[in-house]
């Protein structure tokens, strides 16, 4: 299929994002509905919906991978990504943000801002991307406008500007007020398609000049034209306005407000508006920075079809049909099927099978992609998560996408030794579309280990292996992904590897320092060699023996973290030196120093939010203090709740669900998100090591 070239203004790449259960999956439903992409409303409850395609996710009503679209409004573009709102998924939430240009928040008008909110926001801010908010669920009982606004600029620190006040509330909610053109939009019909413009009523008038005069404020804020212009006591028209909202939204210094209730199809076809109106086109994003893979010298590609190519995977999808299927962003250049590409990352050369539109999970054969587009492509061998493609004369590097260590682990085995060979391979195929889930074999034991983000994570993963691979398998019980570090320094502490063998022997030898560094920073090897006592070529093989051995730390044998280690002197011989036996005494030297460090266990700790009806907030706090648990605040929401906050040791999480069941009724509901690790008290370490010994 041929494709229709859209110019780069009019190409809108946006996600859509939020905490769990706040309606992006509806929201998304509606909007292919609008624009026409489909045909009839999916719905989460009756598992039909366009996005969620997975049996799983039909399953559970919630998304477990992210979803790409392809739909048109206004004759603009849209390419829009569906993101997952638990926790356990952020690794598709990541990915998708490090792509896109704008988004969508949706938040639930009953609760505001929730801990999903803040994570997936806080990931927003490091990509820098431009959103606009949705207020959804204004249907529901407890639903509050206000108090949601108030939430995303206290909880988030966002300047939010209302662009819209909902009418009516709860069950009344039948509209929206357009404060930019000060009318009413109302949807009679139930299917929404055709929103009727009203004016505004009487009893909100008052409402919305007010509404409009704060918009006007903020807005004239961030623009001095228009600041001059409402100085002089002069309305700026609708057109003004919208283009300064847009220039402070691009800029991320104001997010604009929508609300809607997506469910009784009210108030989507404004925000479609709105991301055609705010967020940006690739060209108003501009140039993306690039690094030479020989020299590290940056430089930049403009977002333009004659440029050289510059384009990033970013997700990988094994299709039991037709095999990989390989998701990027196109930054700048122009690609074709068939075509040739370099993989920089792999250093390797690429060749483009099909190039395919995609719809959730179904394809659209196209010709050819240009600079901003996001496709798949098929029958790409090698290329994984973050692998920058470009053009084989002139190979850059596009910055990589870092993802959170996992922090459970469970054993898997098959239940027929006839199914080891299929274990293997779907374990394998899962680990490279899914970067937050590991594979390892522990040397002890012997067993397949399994580590990913949480319990459901591992769970999804279990289902999928037995579903899509056809192996059943038993998992042990999970486990936490402890790590284990130093609390004191280690002046001085040599490795040695000196073999002699007929011929050539082995010879490395290292003297390095150890000392603690500061939490969340990981290993971090210095190279203070001076005088060439040891060659140059060596050291990565030095370095690298290190990353090898802090696998394994000192303690317990959990991954070593949050320590420098400082090569500050060695000595070499002129024959007998190789990598591997510098990479030896490398692991030597770590294996003599760890213990010298008073090495400490530490655990995931998570922040944890719990919404109960207020009659059970004594009962559950109570089964929080029992569970290691630092209870930080508690709130009282609409309908009578509260909302309890706090950290929790990730190790005594296991089971909670059935627990809070159980003190609440089945009325309360909780959200884990990992925060940091902490040292482990000494009573529990010890349990711990005796479980591991």
């Amino acid at each position: 299929m041929a494709t229709t070239r859209i110019p780069l203004d009019r190409v809108r790449n946006i996600g859509i994002i939020a905490h769990i259960d706040a309606g992006k999956t509806t929201v998304t439903e509606r909007i292919l509905f609008y624009t026409g992409r489909t045909h009839h409303i999916g719905s989460v409850d009756d598992g039909n919906t366009v996005t969620d395609w997975m049996a799983q996710e039909r399953e559970r009503g919630i998304t477990i991978v992210s979803a790409a679209i392809t739909t048109d409004w206004r004759d603009h573009r849209i390419n829009l990504i569906d993101t997952p709102g638990h926790i356990d998924f952020t690794a598709e939430v990541q990915r998708s943000l490090r792509v896109l240009d704008g988004g969508i928040v949706v938040f639930d008008a009953v609760h505001g801002v929730e801990p999903q909110s803040e994570t997936v926001w806080r990931q927003a801010d490091r990509f820098r991307v431009p959103r606009i908010c949705l207020v959804n669920k204004m249907d529901r009982p407890g639903a509050d406008f206000d108090h949601a606004l108030q939430t995303i600029e206290q909880r988030l620190g966002a300047n939010a500007v209302a662009v819209q006040l909902p009418i009516g509330r709860e069950r009344e909610f039948e509209g929206v007020i357009d404060l930019l053109r000060m009318q009413a939009i109302y949807w009679p019909e139930e299917s929404g398609v055709q929103p009727e413009i009203r004016d505004i009523p009487d009893a909100y008038r008052e409402a919305a000049e007010a509404a409009w005069t704060r918009l006007i404020e903020k807005v004239a804020e961030t623009d001095d034209a228009l600041l001059e212009l409402y100085l002089q006591g002069e309305t700026p028209t609708t057109e003004q306005l919208i283009a300064a909202l847009r220039s402070a939204t691009i800029a991320n210094n104001l997010f604009p407000v929508f609300c809607g209730a997506a469910l009784r199809n009210k108030g989507i076809q404004p925000v479609l508006d709105g991301i055609i109106d705010y967020l940006p086109s690739p060209l108003d994003i501009g140039q993306v920075a690039v690094t030479d893979p020989a020299t590290h010298a940056e430089t930049f590609r403009q977002p333009d079809d004659d440029e050289p190519l510059a384009a990033l995977v970013f997700k990988i999808v094994r299709d039991p049909y037709v095999g990989h299927l390989t998701y990027f962003r196109v930054y700048s250049g122009r690609l074709h099927s068939g075509q040739q590409v370099y993989n920089a990352t792999r250093d390797r050369p690429e060749r483009i099978g099909r190039l395919v539109r995609m719809y959730a999970d179904r394809r659209e054969d196209i010709e050819e992609v240009h600079a901003g587009d996001i496709v798949a492509a098929l029958g790409m061998k090698t290329a994984q998560t973050g692998d920058t493609l470009c053009a084989p004369e002139q190979p850059v590097l596009l910055e990589r996408i870092a993802f959170p260590e996992p922090v459970i682990r469970v054993s898997v085995e098959p239940k027929t030794s006839a199914d080891q060979d299929k274990l293997t391979d779907a374990l394998r195929y899962l680990a490279e579309e899914d970067p937050t889930f590991k594979v390892t074999v522990d040397e002890d034991t012997g067993q397949t280990i399994m580590a990913g983000m949480g319990e459901l994570h591992l769970e999804i993963l279990a289902d999928r292996i037995k579903r899509e691979y056809g192996v059943q398998a038993n998992l042990g019980r999970p486990r936490v992904a402890y790590r284990e570090t130093i609390t004191k320094a280690v002046p001085k502490v040599e490795g040695r590897y000196i073999r002699q063998t007929g011929g050539h022997g082995q010879y490395g030898h290292v003297v390095v320092e150890l000392r603690p560094a500061e939490p969340g920073t990981g290993i971090r090897f210095e190279n203070a060699i001076t005088g060439g006592a040891i060659p140059r070529e060596f050291i990565p093989a030095i370095e690298q023996g290190f990353i090898e051995a802090a696998e394994n730390g000192a303690v317990a044998g959990y991954p070593a973290t949050d320590m420098t280690i400082r090569l500050v002197d060695g000595s070499t011989h002129h024959v007998d030196s190789s990598e591997i036996a510098y990479r030896n005494a490398a692991i030597a030297a770590f294996r003599e120093g760890m213990p010298q460090g008073a090495p400490i266990l530490l655990e995931p700790y998570s922040r944890i939010e719990i919404v109960v009806p207020s009659e059970y907030q004594g009962a559950v706090a109570a089964q929080l203090s029992a569970r290691r648990c630092e209870i930080e605040n508690s709130e009282s929401r609409p309908g009578g709740v509260q909302a309890i906050r706090g950290m929790a040791p990730l190790a005594e999480m296991f089971g909670y669900a059935t627990d809070l069941r159980s003190a609440t009724q089945g009325r309360g509901l909780f959200t884990l998100e990992f925060d940091h690790y902490a040292p482990v008290p000494t009573t529990v370490a010890k349990e711990v090591l005796a479980g591991r010994l």
